[in-house]
């Protein structure tokens, strides 16, 4: 196990009912509020109306941005930026799921720059402050209401990057599942296999003396496997929903992480997918990861005959390692296409000649990975495997 240091400072209010405790946490930070949220779904199944509510209560002084896109855009950002200075904000409150949330990260963190708000993106400038902000969350996939990370991306260039700091956690995340009810589908699915996702950047590694995280992520994988499909035939099922936005949250709020190095590289190779098509991010995940899988298996096939042997129960008996390890990475796939997620980039009339840009766009920084270090022909590889 890796030496590591582990801090959360998000309080996480989980459960039915518990928005009236923004009544309680806001005013800490003044009441000159302004609320974020993306298109009008919020307004739609109630969760605007109870926020309003709340506030009002507490005789905040409510300013709005709306309209704040999937795959969330530098523009929105600059544009809460400007409201926050002008009207002097004392706090964010953020209603929706990633995007929102990540957009917001980028609203607090510009509070106290003069420049563009691209510049904390692409690391020209470290934000040694931010704005405090919380989160009301609608959209259980990305794990943003209880870590640092923040995702943007800049439509003008066609660039889309991860980015994060100390600062940018919020101070307290809203998590009631009965507000996912009204979560169509499509996005439904396409959160559930972000989720997983985040545990494999994770669970894919090379360290050593790790059975309790790994077994935690392990737990992780196989409640969702085992919920999934429950929830996409009921969507109104509340212990579904339940199970599944505790399951969103613990993807990545740090606690599987501590003593290892994650890969990220498919979260890398994804968003110069829908950096340049704008397709939904945990459809691309689920197009691109069994093929990063397949791609770089040899590295660690113990690994990955593990994987197949704990979450899916693959029996070895009678089989090589190799041959357990593909029948693992196969269920995954199997086991996304019976909840409806995408296998194939031409889904979204993606074809190959798309390919040589989306490789320029992921290789921007050079090679990257931890599990296996990618060029640009792994990356081409894994993108011709996927359309």
């Amino acid at each position: 196990m890796r030496n590591f240091e582990f801090q959360n400072p998000t309080k996480w209010i989980f459960g039915k009912g518990q928005i009236e405790k923004i009544k309680k946490e806001i005013p800490k930070y003044g009441l000159r509020v302004l609320v974020t949220y993306g298109g009008g779904s919020v307004k739609r199944n109630g969760v605007y109306d109870d926020v309003m509510t709340n506030l009002n209560e507490i005789g905040a002084e409510i300013f709005e941005l709306g309209g704040i896109e999937p795959n969330p855009r530098v523009s929105s950002a600059r544009a809460g930026i400007e409201i926050i200075k002008r009207e002097k904000i004392d706090f964010i409150l953020a209603i929706g799921g990633g995007s929102t949330i990540d957009c917001t990260k980028l609203m607090a963190a510009g509070a106290f720059y003069d420049g563009d708000a691209w510049d904390i993106v692409i690391g020209k400038h470290y934000p040694t402050t931010s704005l405090p902000f919380g989160t009301v969350l609608t959209i259980p996939a990305t794990g943003s209401e209880m870590n640092s990370g923040s995702v943007i991306t800049n439509w003008e260039t066609n660039e889309k990057y991860g980015w994060g700091t100390d600062h940018t956690f919020p101070k307290f995340s809203i998590c009631d599942p009965t507000y996912t009810f009204s979560l169509p589908l499509n996005q439904t699915i396409y959160g559930i296999v972000d989720m997983m996702a985040h545990v494999f950047e994770l669970y894919f590694h090379h360290g050593t003396n790790q059975p309790l995280v790994d077994r935690m992520g392990e737990a992780v994988l196989k409640t969702v496997i085992e919920t999934a499909p429950k929830l996409v035939k009921h969507l109104d099922c509340y212990d579904c929903r339940e199970t599944i936005m505790y399951c969103g949250t613990i993807a990545l709020n740090g606690y599987l992480r501590t003593g290892i190095v994650g890969d990220w590289s498919t979260h890398n190779i994804e968003h110069a997918v829908s950096a340049v098509h704008d397709i939904p991010h945990g459809a691309g995940l689920a197009i691109l990861f069994p093929n990063w899988m397949k791609h770089v298996m040899s590295e660690n096939v113990a690994r990955f005959k593990h994987y197949a042997e704990s979450v899916f129960g693959i029996d070895p008996t009678g089989k090589t390692d190799e041959e357990v390890a593909l029948l693992g990475i196969n269920a995954t796939r199997e086991f996304w296409n019976s909840i409806g997620a995408p296998s194939r980039l031409a889904d979204y009339h993606i074809g190959e000649a798309d390919i040589d840009l989306m490789v320029e766009k992921a290789m921007v920084n050079g090679p990257f990975g931890q599990f296996k270090k990618l060029n640009s022909e792994d990356i081409r590889a894994i993108y011709v495997a996927s359309l």
